[in-house]
């Protein structure tokens, strides 16, 4: 890694059907690599990635549909999600980008990889399998708005300190930057088995499993590292949010990745 602190991201955004898609650009004059987010996360979560690799890499991250400061779309499909990802390249006249990906993100970059293998050149997957079945309904309880951000906190309890970012003053009030019926709808769409995707694309690929993980097994990683070529699994000790828990540890794995043949 190195220690060139990259500047300010630039915030952009792309029209898509009448739908804004926004995203962060580190910039530097360092190869693309392109990062997806998780459900209920958007494109800043990855700054600390930036900052670690420096400007080494140029780091483009993306407030997904639904997330963030991109629109809602009519609906969360997983073809939506990998068009979207798609366009956004395309806009940039990027070709062969580095692809990270966290949870919701993982599946979108390696469906990325599987049907636009020419925008992919390698994949970071972090904690997600190729067989999903998660649950979000959790997320329907936690308050649509309070009077302020104080009581929007306290409302949404043990899970606002995952949701800071996602914190917004809204013209009626306090609230997220993203709907929970929303983000329960594209866990459904998430939630299915793509091991044809996959197994569709043999670029190089890194897989990172937290050791804590109640999302990726261990077993189901190693049976995916097994059955798909060029593909290496690495673990640290954090939960589903790896690069969030162990920031420092996950960027050298990352960089060390990024930096093999």
């Amino acid at each position: 890694m190195t220690s060139t602190i990259p500047p300010e991201p630039k915030r952009a955004a792309l029209m898509l059907a009448g739908r804004r898609l926004s995203f962060l650009d580190f910039g530097g004059p360092g190869r693309p690599l392109f990062a997806l987010h998780g459900h209920f996360g958007e494109g800043r979560t990855f700054a600390r990635l930036a900052r670690e690799l420096g400007d080494s890499w140029r780091i483009i991250a993306l407030d997904q549909r639904g997330h963030g400061f991109s629109d809602s779309p009519p609906d969360f499909s997983r073809t939506g999600y990998v068009e979207d990802a798609a366009a956004v390249l395309d806009h940039l006249g990027i070709q062969g980008a580095v692809v990270l990906g966290h949870s919701l993100g993982g599946v979108n970059a390696y469906q990325l990889a599987a049907r636009f293998p020419g925008l992919v050149s390698a994949l970071i997957i972090e904690d997600i399998g190729a067989e999903v079945d998660g649950d979000l309904s959790f997320s329907l309880s936690w308050p649509h708005r309070a009077p302020t951000r104080a009581q929007l906190l306290q409302g949404l309890g043990p899970s606002a300190s995952h949701l800071m970012h996602s914190v917004r003053e809204h013209p009626d009030g306090w609230g997220l930057a993203f709907d929970p019926k929303d983000m329960n709808a594209s866990q459904q769409h998430l939630n299915g088995d793509h091991w044809n995707d996959w197994l569709a694309s043999d670029r190089p690929a890194l897989l990172l499993r937290g050791s804590r993980s109640t999302v990726l097994s261990a077993e189901h990683a190693k049976d995916m590292v097994a059955r798909r070529p060029h593909t290496r699994l690495v673990e640290l000790p954090a939960g589903h949010t790896v690069h969030e828990t162990v920031p420092v540890e996950f960027a050298a794995v990352v960089s060390g990745f990024l930096g093999s043949p």
